[in-house]
């Protein structure tokens, strides 16, 4: 099993986390962002950005990026130059967001029309890594015989990993993900969930095999397995502004080492070949968390 760590909200603890992480043997660093929220959020592709200039070979991965925020040409210039920044190691995920409708307010864009949005973004972001001029007319977008230049290193653009749990965004995954990621979900969730992917792939005239499973999880993880899952739910349930104290053992993944691992190879077995792990908790705290699971729980998902 793959194992993505996600950064901490400390924006100028990126590049030490980044490289930390590197040299630690994860596969990946990813960063969610928010232009507004309940918790503090970075911007995902100034920190992806930071930490691409911090390491040497770790995939850089946006968990998730906001899509319908952006105006679409705009977000395919940003991907398209981290990717080049980052010497082709950048995984762009998108999310429609929603959960918190202010954002949408300050960025000029109706909350509603976010699926209509991120579908036409990908649609653009297509074609314009697929080289030379694009001609473009869509409805929030118009694209008139230009090209990005340069244009993305890994042929075909960044590889798109997608979340969501709708049955839209289970046809946006099947449409267009290379990845599909999503949160707040148990092992059985996910195992039905992928496949309805798989056949919406193959509806789209896609090979569904070549659509891949991951899972974000909200973690936390120490000794005494009753702290790891205390932290986790105060901190989940602050930054979602709901109680998560019934909902912890289903969708957040906490314990002791064993039970961690335990838990993260049921997701395995449900077709995750990725998990994005994002610890809870700042500063010592996190950090301490951050050491143990990677002295011993990462060892035990290489062979999941």
């Amino acid at each position: 099993m793959r194992v993505v760590l996600t950064l901490s909200s400390d924006q100028q603890a990126v590049a030490a986390e980044a490289r930390a992480a590197e040299d630690a043997g994860y596969d990946g660093i990813g960063t969610g962002e928010h232009l507004f929220f309940h918790s503090a959020h970075p911007n995902g592709f100034v920190a992806l950005a930071a930490a691409a200039g911090a390491t040497r070979s770790i995939r850089l991965l946006s968990s998730l990026t906001v899509l319908p925020l952006y105006p679409a040409a705009l977000a395919a210039k940003l991907a398209t130059t981290l990717d080049q920044v980052s010497g082709g190691r950048f995984d762009l995920g998108v999310g429609v967001g929603g959960e918190y409708p202010p954002e949408f307010t300050a960025a000029g864009v109706d909350v509603g029309e976010r699926g209509a949005r991120t579908d036409e973004a990908l649609e653009l972001m297509r074609q314009l890594w697929s080289g030379g001029p694009v001609d473009f007319a869509g409805r929030f977008t118009r694209v008139e015989g230009v090209a990005l230049s340069p244009g993305p290193v890994q042929p075909g653009g960044p590889p798109i990993w997608l979340g969501g749990r709708s049955p839209a965004a289970i046809r946006r995954a099947g449409r267009s993900a290379a990845v599909w990621m999503p949160y707040m979900y148990t092992p059985e969730q996910m195992a039905e969930s992928l496949g309805q992917v798989r056949a919406a792939a193959e509806a789209a005239g896609r090979d569904p095999a070549g659509v891949r499973g991951a899972v974000f999880c909200w973690g936390g993880v120490d000794a005494d397995a009753a702290v790891a899952r205390r932290d986790v739910v105060e901190h989940v349930s602050a930054v979602y502004q709901q109680d998560f104290s019934r909902l912890a053992d289903r969708y957040l993944l906490h314990g002791d080492p064993d039970r961690v691992v335990a838990r993260a190879r049921e997701y395995a077995d449900a077709g995750a070949e990725t998990l994005v792990f994002s610890p809870v908790g700042s500063g010592e705290r996190r950090r301490a968390a951050v050491d143990l699971f990677t002295a011993s729980v990462l060892p035990g998902l290489r062979a999941a």
